[in-house]
Order: C-alpha cells, then structure tokens, then sequence
C-alpha cells in the first residue's frame, strides 16, 4: 500500500510540475481558446494539451522561402535606413521538436557586409507565449523574446526582450541595459514583416529595423 501511495504522489508531483499548476496562484487568469475539432481525439477526450495547437498554426503562413527587403536605422544617418534587398529567408517547421519550434535562416548582404541570422520561434503552451530567439553575425549575444500570456489566435505577435549592448547604439551605451521589442505582423500568406524596437535609457522607444518579407515563387 505505501509503495502505490508513493508511486500515486510522485506522479502527480510530476504532471504538476509539468503542467506548471502550482504556479496558477501567483500567475494571471486566462482563458484558454477553445479547442478545435481537430484536437480532439476519436474517442471524444481532449488531446495532448502540450502538442501543436491553433497558435502554432497562426504560424504556418511564414512557412517558405522569402525575399527580405531590410530597412536598417543604426546603420543609416539623419533619420535614413541603410537598405538592403540583397536578403534571402528560408523558414521551417523543426520536425524532430514535434512541429513546435520554427527556424527561420537569413542570409545576404547588410551595409555591404555578408549578414547571416538564424532564428528559433515558437509558442508555449505552459506559458500560453509565443517565444523568439535570434543569433546572428552582428550582435555577439543571443537576442531573446518572451511575450504575454496570450487568449486569442492574432496576426499581430508582440514580443518584449532585453540585452546587454555591446556598443550597437554607441560607445556610451555599453554594458547598458536595452530594453527592445520584436513586432511580428502577419499580413497575408504572402507576405509579413519583423520589425525591432529598442529604448535606450531615457528615451523613447524607436524603430531600429524593419524587415519586409515577400514570398519567393517556387
């Protein structure tokens, strides 16, 4: 009897800890979408509530190949972005992650040198947040977004971050705290853009990239 009751606790212990149910008292009330038909099984109980669900279907149109037009604001002057057109996305449902995790990867030329950025998107549906982490060959740290607990399937993703700045908004802001944002805004299954905020201590927060993607015919 003490054995099933130990084997009973540590159960729960772990889909507690899985589930992230001890923490619904301190977190903020949401409310769950509804479930589609699809997740539903045959037999007429829920599905895996970890598995892909309608937000990471909001998603699938940046599935593809892309041509990026950059409008880049720190490299430009007097208010002017440097341009670049010369930009190449292919972005990817990761199958070994179960389809949870996209990877977009970003290649072409930026203010005249070669530019290469790999990005991780997902949403978690512990956190009920779509999730954005990017690497890339101009900035030495990895770029990461957590966004709120969302309710609602959107087309417009906003995903507040922050990063140590190793010199790009100038040599006074090193070592310094930025606070930045990722707006993700899908317009159609054609085309969508990624732009990027930063507010620098004391200032306003101000457009520092814009990516527009259109698709590439394949």
């Amino acid at each position: 009897m003490l054995n099933r009751l130990s084997l009973s606790v540590v159960s729960a212990v772990a889909v507690l800890a899985l589930t992230g149910t001890p923490a619904a008292a301190t977190a903020p009330v949401t409310t769950a979408a509804p479930l589609s038909a699809t997740a539903v099984r045959t037999h007429g109980a829920p599905a895996d509530p970890l598995a892909p669900g309608p937000y990471h279907r909001r998603l699938d149109p940046l599935i593809g190949t892309w041509k990026a037009t950059k409008y880049n604001y720190i490299l430009g002057r007097d208010g002017e972005p440097v341009v670049s057109r010369d930009i190449t996305v292919r972005t990817r449902w990761i199958a070994k992650t179960g389809g949870r995790f996209l990877e977009e990867k970003t290649e072409g030329v930026l203010g005249g040198h070669p530019y290469y950025r790999l990005g991780i998107l997902g949403f978690s549906n512990i956190d009920r947040r779509y999730e954005w982490t990017t690497f890339d060959s101009v900035t030495p740290t990895a770029m990461t977004y957590r966004g709120p607990a969302v309710t609602k399937v959107g087309n417009r993703l906003s995903l507040p971050g922050k990063f140590t700045d190793p010199g790009v908004l100038g040599p006074k802001y090193v070592g310094k705290t930025i606070p930045m944002r990722t707006v993700i805004t899908i317009r159609s299954n054609d085309r969508h853009t990624f732009e990027l905020y930063f507010s620098p201590p004391g200032q306003s927060e101000r457009l520092v990239d814009r990516v527009v993607y259109t698709r590439k015919a394949e």
